[in-house]
């Protein structure tokens, strides 16, 4: 077998390894979700409308939900001041991890814990802003995080 032949295989190889490794990190692990009419926040239930989200059984850390709900629903919670939310993939348009960040250090939206240790060391928050767009994600709680 000659040089270039082994070259031309091995570019082809890695190629299609590379496009298959981007896939299943973006796409494939993903579910779409929404179908959920309510999100429990502590021990009380909260009604929510056009629910959208995605999750994943491969990862806790996975849920993303954007949702539309009356914001006088969380009055009596207490704000959680340790929200940070992560990043979700470029297709999934309606959560934006930095304008929501940004959002929640000006005060324009507040975070609750919504459910502490949902998941073995990860919590569910929900961000909700005055006009009633609401977000949730889960993240490691603060006893894995420095």
């Amino acid at each position: 077998m000659s040089g270039k032949v082994l070259v031309s295989l091995l570019l082809i190889f890695t190629v299609l390894f590379a496009v298959t490794l981007y896939y299943f990190q973006v796409f494939a692990y993903y579910k779409t979700v929404d179908s959920v009419n309510s999100i429990k926040i502590k021990e009380r239930t909260v009604s929510v409308e056009e629910y959208v989200g995605i999750d994943s059984n491969t990862s806790g850390l996975k849920l993303r939900g954007c949702f539309q709900v009356d914001p006088t629903d969380f009055e009596n919670f207490p704000i959680f001041e340790s929200a940070r939310p992560l990043s979700a993939p470029f297709w999934f348009r309606c959560f934006d991890s930095k304008e929501l960040q940004l959002a929640l250090d000006k005060g324009s939206a507040k975070a609750f814990l919504a459910m502490e240790n949902e998941k073995d060391g990860i919590d569910r928050i929900v961000a909700i802003y005055p006009n009633g767009d609401g977000f949730q994600w889960r993240q490691l709680n603060s006893k894995y995080v420095d």
